[in-house]
């Protein structure tokens, strides 16, 4: 059984930083792609970032590239999402994700490629 469990949401001012993690077991962690997701109320679940199975290719979100890294330790079976220069607009419920298939040559970046999700942390920015 595939469990996937998120911590390190919060409150934050805007302009601050989080850094969000992923534990993954029940997987062979290092052959999938990771994905971080997030939902906002009244809104469709969008991705945020991915990292192949090797932690070669990642794949940012236009309005977070330059503010979110993405990496992964294989050796713990873990991803992180380190965000910089929060913004109220990042308020959202963030998701870990794990794709489908296997060796994926690009980070996957549709939610339907992915097929086991983590329960999800709050992530709120807000003065």
């Amino acid at each position: 059984q595939v469990l996937l469990v998120e911590s390190g949401g919060g409150l934050v001012q805007p302009g601050g930083s989080l850094r969000l993690s992923c534990a993954a077991s029940g997987i062979i962690f290092g052959y999938v792609t990771m994905g971080w997701f997030r939902q906002a109320p009244g809104k469709e679940r969008e991705i945020v970032a991915a990292i192949g199975w090797d932690g070669f290719e990642t794949y940012y979100t236009d309005s977070v590239k330059g503010r979110f890294a993405i990496s992964r330790d294989n050796t713990k079976k873990t991803v992180n999402l380190q965000m910089y220069s929060l913004k109220p607009e990042d308020s959202a419920v963030y998701y870990c994700a794990t794709d489908r298939l296997q060796l994926r040559r690009t980070p996957a970046r549709l939610p339907t490629e992915y097929i086991n999700w983590g329960q999800g942390t709050q992530v709120t920015v807000s003065s």
